[in-house]
């Protein structure tokens, strides 16, 4: 006899990660991941923690994280909302504000997360395609919609878009919720957080697993009117009322208040990058312009797969994405110059020992 609980279980694709490595002995360059250390500030803070320390809850709102990140962007506490990392905040945001009817608009190629949200929480959805450059075209998100997500830059096709495109979204979209997420937008060239001050239906999300070097904490933040962060704070509350643990909230803190290291850091980062995409373009692969900390590209000549399998049996991961329309292309990570030049070392190896490979 069939067990018929078995028909109720749900039914979804998770999101896939980059692959974690199993030893120490890899250049990972597949997780987006910042390749220098957090400030020094967040060691001392480390340094001063105890395990009796741990007996306790944490803030149940990250008061003291919010009031940092309030005065660092001149707003309130009210306006910030705080969760495990921008993922979380996500999640919170897509279960507080798209329950209506009408489908969610987001680009075709973007954070594979966004339709396991959506499958998940049973939110309708419609996805807008990037053209063949791989641009966002802000006319296609002007109907009417239940909201909409713009991922800027976005990923992983590493393309920013301006002041003017926001503000045009916003304008021919003032009927339903914005999510702007800024995951990578320290190595960017706008923000919109301001703009939290004029438009009281965008939600702007950052993270400080990139630029700020603590992914292993897991951070993540909103900026939003007082009414649209109350919301989000009442759904987490509903699932979870303590978002962040004691060391992040302090580890975080600590690393705002070091602005002079975290604005070196990511020049450093930006600096490879440029670099980077100069050398893999004297290689003949076509790269995106990044306003990232990674590389998005192809080669006219070269299977992407090839090359990702070959550099990964020499020790280096990177990331390929078997997914329509970016299925030959690859996402790199900007690790330090050291780890670049071997990453340079195995990409011509390939190249030079496989010929012209590809084709159709």
């Amino acid at each position: 006899m069939p067990q018929l609980w078995r028909k109720n279980l749900i039914n979804i694709t998770p999101y896939v990660a980059g692959e974690q490595p199993k030893n120490d002995n890899i250049i990972k360059l597949n997780a987006n991941e910042n390749p220098y250390p957090p400030s020094p500030e967040v060691q001392r803070v480390l340094s001063q923690k105890s395990a009796d320390d741990l007996k306790v809850y944490p803030s149940m709102d990250a008061a003291a994280l919010r009031k940092a990140l309030a005065d660092r962007y001149g707003l309130k506490p009210e306006n910030v909302f705080c969760g495990n990392g921008s993922d979380d905040v996500l999640a919170v945001a897509f279960r507080a504000f798209f329950n209506s009817n009408k489908p969610v608009f987001y680009p075709d190629i973007t954070y594979s997360f966004y339709p396991v949200w959506c499958r998940l929480l049973k939110i309708p959805y419609e996805t807008k395609p990037v053209n063949e450059r791989f641009e966002i075209d802000v006319t296609d998100y002007y109907g009417e919609n239940g909201g909409v997500v713009i991922p800027n830059p976005n990923a992983p096709t590493s393309i920013g878009v301006g002041e003017q495109f926001i503000t045009d979204l916003l304008e021919h979209n003032r009927d339903c919720i914005v999510i702007i997420d800024e995951a990578y937008v320290d190595f960017g060239r706008y923000s919109c957080v301001e703009l939290v001050k004029k438009y009281d239906n965008l939600i702007v999300t950052q993270t400080f697993s990139k630029s700020r070097s603590l992914a292993g904490m897991r951070v993540g933040m909103a900026f939003a009117n007082e009414e649209l962060i109350s919301y989000m704070q009442a759904v987490k509350d509903s699932y979870n009322s303590y978002p962040l643990d004691q060391i992040a909230i302090e580890t975080a803190v600590a690393s705002l208040g070091d602005e002079e290291y975290f604005k070196a850091t990511v020049e450093k980062v930006k600096a490879t990058r440029d670099e980077a995409k100069e050398k893999f373009r004297a290689m003949g692969f076509m790269v995106t312009d990044s306003e990232t900390n990674f590389l998005f590209c192809t080669h006219p000549k070269h299977k992407a797969k090839d090359i990702f399998e070959y550099v990964r049996s020499q020790g280096i991961f990177i990331r390929y994405f078997d997914l329509p329309r970016i299925d030959n292309y690859l996402r790199i990570t900007i690790g330090t110059p050291e780890q670049m030049a071997e990453l340079y070392k195995a990409v011509e190896k390939v190249l030079t020992a496989r010929g012209p490979r590809r084709t159709g």
